[in-house]
């Protein structure tokens, strides 16, 4: 056994076996080259001993390190929860390790991150971009060797792949609906506007809003919230504008969760007295009293998705930059019902 306080090497095991360095190595990759019985014996014998295969100086012999970055705004929003989970299980499947930031929008905090991969030879990059992410810093990476599939959010001028949800057709959809529903004033409520999605969603409202006939600049809309604090802070913004909205479409779930928090604090029902829409059908918005009427953009097949095309790139195939949209869906429930209508308890999902 080797001498305590030193450490192991390939040498040293293969010393050990009667068997070339080349050999260990290739086994410690559990490689096709090397016989199942050495392989077992090799890996045997260096778990015993206490051994840590150096990923870092195989990736030097190798240019590989089976190792994926990805980086979303809010790991602790469900819907990016959903996505990373598409990510690692399809990765996985392939013998992919994953390695992800949250960078909460920070461009600085994202470049952190992407330095730190080129550094350890990632091999590949999924990105959710952060607000005030350019099209040359993504190209840039590709042009180092790091192939770049973007999810969630598209980047104008990027010369990768994108995988995301058409956000403009999901909140036209939900906006058309509280229209049809005999809703004329209808808030929008929260998004990074200088984000894709975030453009997009408000875009759809916008526009099912003027071919209803309405004029969007006359409703309320609140740019910027994302998370449930900001949903419960603007609750007395919504229901002293003039003429207060019968219906708020929430940029995402977690906003709406908050503002149906606020509203019934301020002792409106959310839903009979108040229509709130969500977006992204998370686990939390179908479980709430009144369920959350919302649209689905298919989370864990966004992920899915952006995992083969980095997959493709990774096996050499010439990926084109092209932008894959998601169909939504909407997912009707209590929270939004017609104008005057008080639903019973039965949820439609």
């Amino acid at each position: 056994m080797q001498e305590k306080g030193k450490r192991i090497r390939l040498g040293d095991i293969a010393k050990k076996l009667g068997v070339s360095t080349a050999t260990v190595s290739l086994a410690m990759r559990d490689s096709s080259l090397v016989a199942e019985a050495t392989r077992q014996r090799v890996r045997a014998f260096a778990e015993e001993a206490g051994y840590i295969y150096n990923r870092s100086a195989a990736s030097l012999r190798t240019s590989t390190s089976n190792m994926i970055g990805v980086a979303v705004h809010d790991i602790l929003n469900p819907y990016f929860a959903e996505v990373y989970r598409g990510i690692e299980e399809t990765l996985a499947a392939e013998g992919k390790m994953v390695l992800m930031s949250n960078h909460r929008d920070f461009v600085g905090r994202q470049q952190q991150f992407v330095e730190t991969l080129l550094q350890y030879r990632a091999d590949g990059l999924i990105l959710c971009p952060s607000v005030g992410t350019t099209a040359k810093e993504i190209n840039a990476i590709q042009e180092q060797g790091v192939p770049v599939t973007l999810v969630c959010r598209d980047v104008p001028g990027a010369m990768v792949p994108v995988v995301r949800g058409d956000d403009y057709t999901g909140a036209y959809m939900m906006t058309r609906h509280l229209i049809e529903l005999g809703h004329a004033h209808i808030a929008m409520v929260g998004g990074r506007r200088s984000s894709s999605a975030g453009r997009d969603r408000n875009l759809g409202w916008r526009t099912a809003l003027e071919d209803a006939g309405l004029d969007p600049d006359r409703q309320l809309d609140i740019p910027e919230l994302m998370d449930r604090n900001d949903g419960v802070s603007v609750v007395a913004d919504i229901l002293e504008f003039k003429p207060r909205p019968t219906a708020v479409m929430c940029f995402n779930d977690l906003v709406a969760l908050g503002v149906m928090t606020g509203v019934r604090r301020a002792g409106v029902e959310p839903g009979p007295q108040l229509a709130i829409t969500g977006y992204d059908n998370t686990e939390s918005g179908r479980n709430r009293t009144p369920a959350l009427t919302t649209v689905s953009n298919g989370a864990n097949l966004t992920g899915e998705l952006a995992a083969k095309l980095m997959l493709r790139k990774l096996n050499g195939e010439d990926v084109p930059a092209n932008i894959t949209l998601i169909k939504p869906f909407l997912k009707l429930r209590q929270s939004a019902p017609s104008i005057g209508v008080r639903l019973s308890p039965q949820v439609m999902i």
